[in-house]
């Protein structure tokens, strides 16, 4: 059920694109070029490096690494949209953050396991990202027959991917209540400040760079939200029953707290836009 719902999510994804977004894409390549550069060399590094500070036991240690090198979600174009940022920006950041994570995705996190002596099914992942992936050109060759449908999938997906989480924080959290409490607090800290650390070092170097302030918005939520459905169905998909509980742990409570951090970071980015107005 969660790899449908995943495949869903992903259709709606390759329904949002357009031949205008291609265009922007080439157009801001250099934009795009920072959206990956944020997403696959800082936000695995941040997550390497809480794995490596904190004191997280090994299963841990491979859902924040997992988490880490994951490529922006769809939930980060609804909250784009909601923070007055560029909307199509968000949805060519995500497309190509997820095209791209098909070679970076395994490269990064082999490169992290391994330097924390960790055993991940890398090739398993390979071919997950792969088949995930088949969705995605499925929309857009939806988009290209019927716009209206293409737009009916993508408001679709849109709303999944935020069903999903609330079906993770439904079903997994309260039926794992008893592991949640006695969980370290070191695993809140990094499913929490995962996002926070994202979205301050996105925005930070987005104005450093001097971009503008829609820019800077929509690389920090682009930057700091993971795709977390996609993680938690590799998770699923390529690990032992009795090993997926702890792995999920940190994914878990990461997609639960980054629609809380999330939606208050965009009422303080469209406070700051309507008072730029």
């Amino acid at each position: 059920m969660l790899t449908a719902m995943v495949c869903c999510v992903m259709l709606g994804m390759g329904a949002a694109l357009t031949p205008r977004d291609f265009y922007f894409t080439i157009r801001r390549s250099h934009i795009l070029g920072l959206g990956l550069i944020s997403q696959y060399g800082f936000m695995p590094l941040i997550g390497f490096a809480m794995a490596l500070v904190l004191n997280l036991p090994d299963p841990v240690k491979v859902g924040l690494l997992i988490v880490s090198c994951m490529p922006g979600g769809v939930t980060s174009n609804i909250f784009t949209y909601f923070a007055r940022g560029n909307l199509a920006l968000s949805v060519s950041m995500t497309v190509t953050s997820t095209i791209f994570g098909l070679v970076l995705i395994p490269l990064v996190l082999s490169l992290y396991a391994a330097a924390l002596n960790l055993e991940i099914p890398r090739d398993n992942i390979v071919a997950t990202l792969f088949l995930l992936l088949i969705p995605v050109g499925l929309g857009m060759a939806l988009r290209r027959f019927s716009a209206r449908a293409g737009a009916v999938t993508e408001a679709l997906g849109s709303a999944l991917a935020l069903f999903f989480i609330a079906f993770i924080m439904l079903s997994w959290i309260p039926r794992n209540v008893e592991f949640l409490r006695d969980t370290a607090p070191s695993v809140y800290f990094a499913a929490i400040m995962l996002g926070l650390f994202g979205f301050a070092f996105g925005y930070l170097l987005t104005r450093a760079l001097r971009f503008g302030p829609i820019i800077a918005r929509t690389v920090a939520l682009e930057t700091g939200i993971q795709n977390a459905p996609l993680a938690i169905t590799i998770i699923v998909l390529n690990f032992a029953p009795e090993d997926r509980q702890s792995i999920l742990a940190v994914v878990a409570l990461y997609a639960l707290f980054i629609v809380v951090t999330s939606t208050l970071l965009t009422l303080v980015f469209r406070r700051a836009a309507t008072g730029a107005d």
